[in-house]
């Protein structure tokens, strides 16, 4: 067999899986990063805890992904969950189930796992090369930017794995839209996914309580209800309850203009209990007193309470235990996109064959987060990356005996 050269731009997740996939193919793998380091937003998710999977069932899992999960499917089952988990394991990272089902290394630190990965793919002679920017096309050959001045590589088969237009400090800039819509591929612009939002919070309000967590609330949208806990910001809402109904938010704010998150203080205790918990309290009492005593709530929750309730209301048992229960937090706009830790938008399914190869550029594949799909935090927007790189590999090693 004639060697073939194999040109993956992007050195993220997904690109990286694509050439661990395509390592044992006996094909020469080049690695091609703008960036100094490789894999940098992997390393910063990994900084908190990585989480690089889900435990619950399968079936839920592979459902996650939205109006892409069935296009999704076919590159899940061949890289599911438990996979995730026994490829780090291969790699000298043994993982554990957290309370939420989340799974993380039990270092809880990316950088472990990357320098293994990396070990491995420079044993069996993958090529990464840093600091070297795709600038676009130049007739039939790529544009690269290094510290040697501009290149041009030539190669069989590209695979892009440049991510979306998240974090774009850290190499997700978007750079290449333009590069592809001059070939004629259709690209949807991006929006902030898994995101905080803009709230109208008093300075007072924001003064005192900026930075402090709601915890053990359900929050409900068009999405569903989810139990949780999220971020009073300087600005607005964040944190992982929030990300869980970005979506549907950002969507409404869209489309409606308006979008507000339903969020229940009290999920433990029903509507009528607290209407007759709070009835007892002394009226004479002050609202702090009676409402601490009448239904446990106090600090940010009693805070947000008072920022956004109708004054009248603060009064009247059974209409303060029905804003507990359901409390619209009025949303003005999503964070911007820079900050989000994902993004919605890129390239539309419609634009790849069944090898994630472009249909429109014969030879180039697209992995990962440059495709248009989307999913919450908990594990699964590493696992498609992960899955994703792995079926355009797949799709390229079968192009390349094919054709």
């Amino acid at each position: 067999m004639t060697k073939k050269q194999i040109a993956i731009i992007g050195a993220g997740p997904a690109g990286l899986m694509a050439a661990e996939a395509l390592s044992s193919s006996g094909h020469c793998i080049a690695v091609y990063d703008g960036m100094p380091t490789v894999a940098r937003k992997f390393l910063l998710a990994g900084k908190s805890g990585l989480n690089i999977t889900h435990s619950e069932d399968y079936s839920l899992f592979a459902g996650r992904f939205g109006a892409a999960s069935a296009r999704l499917r076919a590159a899940l089952d061949d890289f599911t969950p438990d996979d995730v988990r026994a490829w780090a394991d291969g790699l000298g990272t043994e993982t554990f189930v957290g309370s939420s089902g989340r799974v993380f290394p039990k270092a809880m630190k990316a950088s472990p796992l990357l320098r293994a990965w990396l070990a491995r793919l420079e044993a069996r002679d993958v090529n990464i090369l840093t600091r070297h920017r795709w600038c676009g096309f130049n007739d039939d050959s790529l544009l690269f930017e290094t510290p040697k001045g501009r290149e041009l590589v030539r190669a069989d088969a590209v695979l892009l794995a440049l991510g979306g237009a998240s974090y774009a400090r850290l190499g997700s800039d978007a750079a290449w839209v333009g590069w592809l819509r001059d070939k004629g591929i259709d690209v949807a612009s991006f929006q902030p996914a898994n995101c905080g939002f803009d709230v109208t919070w008093s300075a007072t309000f924001s003064e005192r309580f900026a930075g402090e967590p709601l915890k053990a609330v359900t929050a409900t949208s068009e999405t569903g209800t989810f139990p949780g806990e999220f971020v009073i910001s300087k600005t607005g809402i964040e944190g992982s309850l929030v990300y869980a109904h970005a979506t549907s938010l950002r969507d409404r704010l869209a489309k409606k203009g308006d979008a507000a998150l339903i969020v229940d203080l009290a999920p433990g205790r029903s509507e009528e209990r607290l209407a007759r918990d709070l009835a007892r309290q002394d009226p004479k009492a002050s609202f702090t007193n009676r409402l601490r005593k009448g239904t446990g709530i106090e600090g940010v929750k009693a805070g947000l309470l008072r920022e956004l309730a109708d004054p009248a209301i603060l009064a009247h048992p059974e209409r303060l235990a029905r804003l507990i229960k359901a409390l619209p937090i009025p949303l003005l706009r999503p964070r911007p996109i820079a900050e989000a830790i994902s993004s919605a938008g890129g390239i539309p399914w419609d634009e790849l064959d069944e090898r994630y190869m472009l249909k429109k550029l014969p030879g180039m594949f697209v992995a990962g987060e440059m495709i248009d799909w989307e999913a919450p935090t908990g594990g699964y927007l590493l696992t498609a990356c992960f899955a994703t790189g792995r079926a355009a590999a797949k799709g390229m090693e079968t192009w390349i005996e094919c054709g």
